[in-house]
């Protein structure tokens, strides 16, 4: 929003989340869903994260991210369901200015932390199919951990970044958030100061932080499929293509919809389908996450039935 000048500003300590529905009715109905999305959520990626530690069969490198991926997935709802079930519950939509900072900052640190280990997944699938010799060298237990410890360095400045850039900005009114969360695109619509440098970081930072990975990921995937294609194996084939499967899928839901969220500033319009697209990226995306991994890998399988039935 453009800033009004001459106009007698006072400025916000507090904003008002409306929500994803109005009426009582449906917010008993929001609340019994989100929680049930919350609990299969939390315990599915504790289930991968479970079989991955009791099972050293699993003791591999993709197994390693895979249980980093399902402690972001469960930090990432965390961030944001909870809030909203505890304002359905006491009937406040209003959030503090620095709790509505706090939340921003540890989504886009886990959001950001997300598109890193992806990319980390992806090359760690290249290494294992096209230079299976030399994989246990150029993936060992340092490496695995620089991987991520540089992901979480690159995503905690970028998580920094925005959050410091927000605090500059003054909200003087109105204070109501078309969102059940605080996020960027909202925060920028209801500012009384220019977002346009806020915009240009976002812009910058989503193009070289989260098209990286990208161009990462499709240069690995098109070296693997190249790989692949050349197995004589049928059996080779397939399994090589259901494991980089199951990554490929969580690839597109992520960026599909992170794409689509901040690649779109300005249209105050979209607010309602942004509700939509956040309810897939802070919901959606972890719930499926371990389904997605698990109904594909007969591993998992495996190691989460013999924990259930206790042999």
């Amino acid at each position: 929003m453009e800033p009004d000048t001459g106009i007698n500003r006072t400025v916000l300590t507090e904003f008002i989340l409306l929500g994803l529905v109005d009426s009582e009715e449906l917010q008993s109905v929001v609340f019994v869903l989100f929680l049930f999305a919350y609990m299969v959520t939390v315990g599915g990626n504790l289930s991968i994260l479970a079989a991955i530690l009791v099972e050293p069969k699993l003791h591999t490198p993709m197994y390693f991210f895979l249980g980093n991926l399902s402690v972001l997935d469960v930090g990432c709802i965390t961030v944001t369901v909870p809030p909203m079930l505890d304002r359905l519950l006491s009937h406040k939509r209003t959030i503090s200015y620095g709790a509505c900072l706090s939340q921003l900052f540890f989504f886009h640190l886990l959001a950001g932390m997300d598109c890193f280990l992806l990319a980390a997944m992806a090359y760690d699938r290249f290494l294992a199919i096209c230079r299976p010799l030399t994989y246990s060298t150029h993936m060992s237990h340092l490496i695995q951990r620089i991987l991520v410890a540089v992901s979480w360095a690159c995503a905690l400045t970028n998580a920094l970044t925005h959050t410091l850039a927000l605090s500059t900005l003054n909200f003087c009114g109105p204070n109501e958030i078309n969102h059940f969360y605080c996020d960027l695109p909202q925060l920028f619509q209801i500012s009384c100061s220019s977002t346009q440098v806020n915009e240009l970081v976002l812009f910058v930072a989503g193009f070289i932080l989260a098209g990286t990975p990208v161009v990462l990921i499709i240069t690995s995937y098109i070296r693997v499929a190249v790989a692949v294609l050349r197995i004589r194996s049928v059996t080779g084939r397939k399994k090589a293509f259901s494991t980089c499967g199951s990554h490929l899928t969580v690839v597109c839901l992520f960026y599909g919809t992170g794409i689509f969220n901040y690649m779109r500033l300005g249209s105050e319009e979209a607010s309602d389908k942004d509700k939509g697209v956040g309810v897939f990226n802070t919901v959606i995306n972890p719930m499926l996450n371990p389904l997605i991994y698990s109904l594909r890998n007969p591993d998992v399988q495996g190691v989460l039935w013999r924990v259930l039935v206790g042999r």
